[in-house]
């Protein structure tokens, strides 16, 4: 009988061994590439939100501006008109008092709090102490909740007991506004609160810029002698211009669309001093049961609004510090 072989060496072994493929020693292998599923389902609660909550809610609207349709009788009570309500609304001297409300309630407002805004973060934007604190604290009134922000305000603006016309009476003002209560003073007291909101928004997004701007240009104007008002016009503001834009365009977004405020404290009244124009879509809607005309004048409300918004995109084109 023959022998067994003799049991293979470690060097045997090694030398038998399949040579190890090219490549860094120790990487890992790299992952399998997915079909991207679990992506998808990532984001399909906020894909789903969107589609119910804004991209069908604003189709419906669009196209329930060229109908007749009161929502009491239903789907069926649906009767396509054309540019019937458009045409009315271009007829109608509510709307257009509503409008020219709207307009010098942005108008006056979003400038104040831009200016104001752009004058706290300048001086936010030095070493002050708290300054973290501070600017939590400006911002504040732009999240609060406008229920809550209504009735301070009214108790501040109370005619009789309001704290302001206390410290008018205090300092020889004898008879001040009545200010939710009058027809001359309502519209310029919303206009207060939302220059009160609004500029702690403001001054954030301009904090924000602020502090990434390129100190060495600061450095270099004040060696050829640049005051602060000179350093401010050539390198501050050109370089502030983008920012300016996006602040100007989202306040008059949100200016434009002040709702809860007007209708809890004035219901557009006394009179019809404040009904701009979303309280005049919500009465000609939830009042009138006129759903079709509401949507058109909601409709013309955002034409107006993108149309100001690209003419002040077009208008800032070239003026920044950074454009070509």
């Amino acid at each position: 009988m023959a022998a067994a072989p003799a049991p293979a060496t470690a060097a045997a072994r090694r030398r038998d061994a399949p040579a190890p493929r090219a490549g860094r020693p120790g990487r890992p292998r790299r992952a399998r590439h997915t079909d991207g599923t679990a992506g998808w389902w990532f984001i399909a609660p906020n894909l789903v939100g969107m589609l119910l909550f804004t991209l069908i809610p604003v189709v419906a609207a669009v196209l329930i501006a060229f109908t007749d349709w009161d929502v009491v009788s239903g789907l069926g009570g649906v009767r396509f008109t054309g540019l019937a309500n458009f045409t009315e609304l271009l007829s109608d001297d509510r709307f257009w008092h509503s409008f020219k409300l709207t307009g010098i309630y942005t108008g006056v407002s979003v400038p104040l709090s831009v200016l104001f805004g752009l004058g706290l973060a300048i001086a936010l934007n030095r070493p002050v102490p708290g300054r973290a604190a501070l600017r939590t604290i400006f911002f504040l009134p732009y999240i609060v909740n406008q229920v809550a922000i209504g009735m301070t305000w009214l108790l501040l603006l109370n005619p009789s007991s309001g704290m302001v016309n206390e410290v008018l009476r205090s300092v020889g003002i004898d008879d001040p506004p009545a200010w939710f209560a009058s027809s001359d003073w309502a519209l310029p007291a919303f206009m207060i609160m939302a220059v009160w909101g609004g500029v702690g928004y403001a001054a954030v997004i301009y904090l924000a810029a602020l502090q990434d701007l390129p100190t060495d240009l600061y450095e270099a104007a004040a060696i050829d002698g640049a005051g602060p008002w000179r350093r401010f016009t050539t390198i501050t503001w050109p370089a502030l211009v983008p920012t300016t834009t996006f602040v100007f365009v989202t306040l008059v977004i949100s200016v434009s669309q002040s709702f809860g405020l007007v209708v809890l404290i004035t219901q557009g009244g006394p009179g019809d001093s404040t009904r701009v124009l979303p309280a005049f879509i919500y009465q000609s809607g939830f009042e009138y049961y006129r759903f079709g005309y509401a949507s058109a004048a909601g409709l013309l409300t955002f034409v107006c609004v993108l149309v100001l918004t690209l003419s002040f995109w077009r208008f800032q084109k070239g003026r920044a510090l950074y454009d070509d």
